[in-house]
C-alpha cells in the first residue's frame, strides 16, 4: 500500500463535472475550455513545423525563437526586458510551470498564501512539499483582497504570496491600488510572488492587466506564469511559458527538466511564427467581452442579478435566492435535471464553503449560450413556482 503525500485530496472538480455532464448529456459550461476551432492558420503552422522536422525534443528550455519572441512581446506590452536566454521557459501548460515553481521554492514549514477562492492545483502543490497554505478569503461581493488580514498574516515562516488576475474563478482584476498594497507587503522581506496570468489578455471594460512585470521592485522577486492555450483557444495543446529573474529561473529549471523535461516542439515553432500576429492575443478582450456581455444579457432577461465579471472567460451566478440547496447540490441537479452543467464555488475553497454559487465558462460558441440559457430558464421557472414568486 502506498501512503498518502497529500491526504484528502479528492479528483479535480473540473474532471467530476464533465463527466457527469458527458453522462447526462449536459451542456457543458463547466471546464474551461472554448468549444469553437482555433485558427485555420495556426493549425497549418503546426502541420508545416512537423513537415519540416520539428517532431523531436526541444531544448529543456523551450525554442529560442520562441523566446525571443517572447521576450518582445513582454518588453512591449509591460515594458521589462526579460532575457530569452535566461529567463524565459517553455512549459507543458501553465499548471505545470505553477507546479515546478511552487516545487522549487516550498520547503518544510514554509508558508504559502492563498487567496480564495482559488484555482485547484495551488494548495495540493504547496503541500506536496511540505509546506503549509494559509488560507485568505476575498470578500464578498467583489471578490477583493483584505489587505489587512495580510499584513496581519506575514511572518518569518511567509516564503510564497500566489496571485492571480484577471482571478480564476471570480474574475476579479488587480488594481493599481492591490500593486501598491502587495510593494508594501513585500517590502524588507524575502517573500516571493508567484503570479498566475493566464488570462492577462481576457479583461474588459477598457482595463488594462497589471502584470506584475510591470513594476521592478515586485517583477525581481516573482516568477509569472503564461498560457499559449488561453491565448489560442487552445487548451489541449497544454502550453506556456513563465519568466523570472535569472537567479530563479535557473533553479525552477532543474525541476522543470525533470518533471517534462521539454514541451511540444512543432507547436512551439508554429507559436513562434504565430506570434507575430499581434491582432490575434490583442482582439481577445473584444471577443470575450462580446460573448460576457451576451451570456450576461441571456441570464438578466431571465431574471437573474448577475455582476459582470472583470476579465477570464468565466461569469459567477448566485442562486441564494432559489434554493435552499448548497452549491454542490444545485450543480449537480442542473446537470441531471436541468442538462447544464458549472461548478459549484465551494469546490475553491480548501473548506468548500457554500456561497451558493456557480461559475459558468462562457467560452462556446454564441448558439451554446443560447442554448444553455434556456435550460437555465427553466430552472429558473420552475424555482420560482416552488417559492410561489410568480
Amino acid at each position: 500500500m502506498i501512503k498518502p503525500k497529500i491526504p484528502n485530496i479528492k479528483t479535480s472538480v473540473f474532471a467530476v463535472m464533465s463527466a457527469m455532464a458527458k453522462e447526462h448529456n449536459a451542456i457543458n459550461l463547466s471546464q474551461g475550455f472554448p468549444n469553437f476551432e482555433i485558427s485555420k492558420e495556426l493549425a497549418s503552422l503546426v502541420y508545416k513545423a512537423m513537415q519540416n522536422g520539428h517532431n523531436q525534443y526541444a531544448p529543456m528550455q523551450g525554442i529560442l525563437p520562441l523566446r525571443e519572441k517572447l521576450s518582445e512581446k513582454t518588453e512591449k506590452l509591460y515594458g521589462r526586458k526579460y532575457n530569452p536566454e535566461t529567463e524565459i521557459t517553455i512549459t507543458a501548460g501553465g499548471t505545470q510551470a505553477l507546479h515546478s515553481a511552487i516545487s522549487t521554492i516550498i520547503r518544510e514549514g514554509d508558508e504559502v498564501i492563498i487567496f480564495e477562492p482559488a484555482y485547484d492545483s495551488y494548495a495540493p502543490v504547496v503541500k506536496y512539499n511540505g509546506g503549509r497554505p494559509i488560507y485568505i478569503k476575498l470578500k464578498h461581493p467583489n471578490y477583493s483582497i483584505d489587505w489587512e488580514a495580510v499584513n496581519k498574516t506575514i511572518n518569518s515562516k511567509t516564503r510564497l504570496i500566489i496571485i492571480n488576475s484577471p482571478h480564476n474563478p471570480s474574475g476579479k482584476v488587480f488594481s493599481e491600488e492591490d500593486i501598491n498594497k502587495l510593494k508594501k507587503v513585500v517590502t524588507g522581506t524575502n517573500i516571493l510572488i508567484l503570479s498566475d496570468e493566464v488570462y492577462e489578455h481576457i479583461i474588459f471594460d477598457k482595463k488594462q492587466h497589471n502584470s506584475i512585470s510591470k513594476y521592478p521592485e515586485l517583477a525581481e522577486r516573482s516568477i509569472i506564469v503564461y498560457s499559449f492555450g488561453k491565448m489560442y483557444h487552445a487548451t489541449g495543446w497544454k502550453l506556456g511559458y513563465f519568466i523570472a529573474p535569472e537567479k530563479i529561473t535557473s533553479e525552477i529549471r532543474k525541476v522543470h527538466q525533470f518533471t517534462v523535461f521539454a514541451a511540444n516542439t512543432p507547436i512551439q515553432y508554429a507559436i513562434a511564427e504565430y506570434l507575430d500576429k499581434e491582432v490575434e492575443y490583442l482582439k481577445l478582450s473584444s471577443f470575450y467581452q462580446k460573448k460576457r456581455d451576451l451570456f450576461n444579457e441571456l441570464l438578466t432577461n431571465i431574471g437573474f442579478e448577475v455582476k459582470p465579471v472583470g476579465g477570464t472567460y468565466f461569469q459567477t451566478v448566485n442562486f441564494s435566492n432559489y434554493t435552499d440547496e448548497n452549491d454542490f447540490q444545485l450543480a449537480e441537479r442542473l446537470i441531471k435535471k436541468f442538462g447544464i452543467a458549472g461548478i459549484p464555488m465551494s469546490s475553491f475553497y480548501h473548506d468548500e464553503s457554500n456561497t451558493k454559487t456557480i461559475r459558468f465558462c462562457f467560452a462556446k460558441t454564441d448558439e451554446t449560450l443560447i442554448e444553455a440559457a434556456k435550460k437555465l430558464e427553466i430552472f429558473f421557472n420552475n424555482a420560482k413556482k416552488q417559492l410561489n414568486l410568480f
